[in-house]
C-alpha cells in the first residue's frame, strides 16, 4: 500500500456493551438500594418479634444486620470495599439464623409467625453473588434457604406445616438463583467485551505507531532526495569557489534539516480517550498478586494522544510494579490505590501510592532504572513529568501526568 494511503481509523470511546466494572458498580448499588428497602419493611416486624427473643438479643440481631446493611449502602454509593460489606453481611446473616433457634426464648410469642429474617434472606444470597465466586454462592444460595426451611418447621421458628416450609425456602431459593444467574451471565458477557476492546486497541496503537512510522519514513525519504542528493549533486559538479561556496551551503542546510527530522522523532497524532487507558491499567491490575483500590475522576470527554497514552501506561505499571517489590513489611498490610484523574480536556494525573516502608531517593543506587528510566524520563521524552515522594515508613506517592504540569490543573 502506497505511504499516502495509510491511514489510521480514530478510536471511538464509545461502548455498545458495559463493562465487568460497570456490572459491578450496577450490582453494588442495587444491592445497597434493595438492602435497605427491604430492611426499612422488615423494621416492624423485627421490632415485634424482638419480644420473643432473650433480653437484648432482638435489639443486637437488629442493630448487627441493619448497621451492615447501611455499611452496605454507603460503599456501594461510594465504589469503595463492596465487596468486604457484601461479604460481612452474608457471613452475618447466616451465622443469625443459625443461632435463631438458640436465642428464641417465647415461641408461643411469635404465634406461628414467620421468622423477620425471612424477608431479607433474598439480600443475603444477593450479597453473597456479589461478594464470592460463583460456585461458593451458588452453594450459599441453596444452603442458607434450606437451613431457613429447617428452622421454620420448629417451634422456635413458627412452627410451620413441611409443605409451608418448603415452599418459603424454595422460593427463597428460585429468587437467589435468578439473581445468581444473572448477574453471572452479565458478568461473562462483560469479560468478553472488556478483551475484545483490549485486543482491538492493542491493534490499533500498533497501526498508529505503524502510520507514525510510515509517515516519518516518507518525510526522510523526502528530504533525502530532496536535500542530500541535490546537495551531492551539486558538489559533485562544482568547479568553481562560488560553486563550492554553495555546494557548502546546501550541506550545512541539509545537515540541519536531518538533525532536526531526527530529533523530532515519529509521533502519532491520534488521540484516544482516557477511558481506555483507563480500561487497560484495570485490565493490568488483574494480573498483578497485590489488590490496588482504583479511584477514577473526571475520564469522560479527555483524550490524549496514543504516545502519551503509552507513556502514562507504562510508567504507571512500573510505579505498581515497584510497590508489589519494595512496600511490603514483615507483619503489616500494605494498602495500595491507583488514581486517575482527567485534567479539563486533554490532561491526565495518574497517582500510585502506598502506605509501605517508604525509601530515601538518596539511597536508591545509580544502576537502579526503574525510577529513572522507566518512570521520569520515559515521561519526559513523551512531553510529560513524574514526580516520586516517599519518606522511610511512611509510604511512597507516584504521581506522573500528561503534560508536564497537569498535576498543577495548569494542562
Amino acid at each position: 500500500m502506497p505511504a499516502a494511503e495509510w491511514r489510521v481509523p480514530r478510536l471511538s470511546t464509545k461502548r455498545a456493551a458495559v463493562t465487568r466494572a460497570q456490572v459491578e458498580t450496577v450490582s453494588g448499588r442495587a444491592l445497597g438500594l434493595f438492602g435497605l428497602v427491604f430492611g426499612a419493611q422488615t423494621l416492624p416486624l423485627a421490632l415485634e418479634q424482638s419480644s420473643a427473643l432473650v433480653d437484648g438479643a432482638g435489639a443486637a440481631m437488629m442493630a448487627i444486620l441493619y448497621g451492615v446493611l447501611v455499611v452496605l449502602a454507603v460503599a456501594s454509593i461510594a465504589k469503595v470495599a463492596v465487596r468486604g460489606a457484601a461479604l460481612a453481611f452474608a457471613v452475618l446473616y447466616a451465622v443469625t439464623l443459625a443461632a435463631w433457634p438458640f436465642l428464641i426464648d417465647d415461641p408461643a410469642a411469635l404465634d406461628g409467625g414467620t421468622p423477620w429474617l425471612y424477608y431479607i434472606c433474598t439480600v443475603a444470597t444477593t450479597a453473597a453473588v456479589v461478594a464470592l465466586p460463583a460456585p461458593v454462592a451458588t452453594a450459599y444460595t441453596i444452603v442458607v434457604p434450606a437451613t431457613y426451611g429447617v428452622i421454620r418447621l420448629l417451634p422456635a421458628g413458627g412452627g410451620a406445616v413441611p409443605l409451608l416450609a418448603v415452599l418459603d425456602a424454595m422460593y427463597a431459593v428460585i429468587l437467589g438463583v435468578v439473581v445468581l444467574i444473572i448477574v453471572t451471565m452479565l458478568r461473562q458477557a462483560a469479560e468478553t467485551v472488556d478483551g475484545a476492546q483490549e485486543a482491538a486497541l492493542q491493534r490499533y496503537d500498533v497501526a498508529a505507531r505503524q502510520h507514525a512510522t510510515e509517515s516519518e519514513r516518507v518525510k526522510v525519504d523526502a528530504l533525502v532526495h530532496d536535500s542530500v542528493l541535490t546537495t551531492l549533486l551539486s558538489a559533485a559538479a562544482a568547479d568553481s569557489p562560488d560553486e563550492r561556496a554553495l555546494a557548502a551551503r546546501m550541506a550545512r542546510d541539509a545537515i540541519k534539516r536531518l538533525d532536526e527530522a531526527g530529533a523530532s522523532g515519529p509521533r502519532a497524532l491520534e488521540r484516544v480517550g482516557l477511558p481506555v487507558l483507563v480500561r487497560r491499567l484495570r485490565a493490568a491490575l488483574t494480573t498483578f498478586a497485590a489488590p490496588f483500590t482504583v479511584r477514577v475522576v473526571n475520564a469522560g470527554g479527555v483524550e490524549l494522544p496514543v504516545e502519551a497514552v503509552d507513556a502514562l501506561y507504562s510508567a504507571a505499571v512500573q510505579a505498581m510494579v515497584n510497590s508489589m517489590q519494595h512496600a511490603d513489611e514483615p507483619g503489616r498490610s500494605t494498602r495500595r490505590e491507583l488514581r486517575i484523574r482527567g485534567v479539563r480536556a486533554g490532561g491526565c494525573v495518574i497517582e500510585i501510592s502506598d502506605n509501605g516502608v517508604g525509601f530515601d531517593r538518596h539511597d536508591v543506587p545509580v544502576e537502579r532504572l526503574g525510577l529513572r528510566v522507566s518512570i521520569e524520563e520515559r515521561m519526559a521524552n513523551a512531553g510529560g513529568g513524574a514526580d516520586i515522594e516517599s519518606n522511610p515508613g511512611h509510604g511512597t506517592t507516584v504521581t506522573v501526568a500528561w503534560p508536564a504540569g497537569a498535576a498543577g490543573g495548569d494542562a
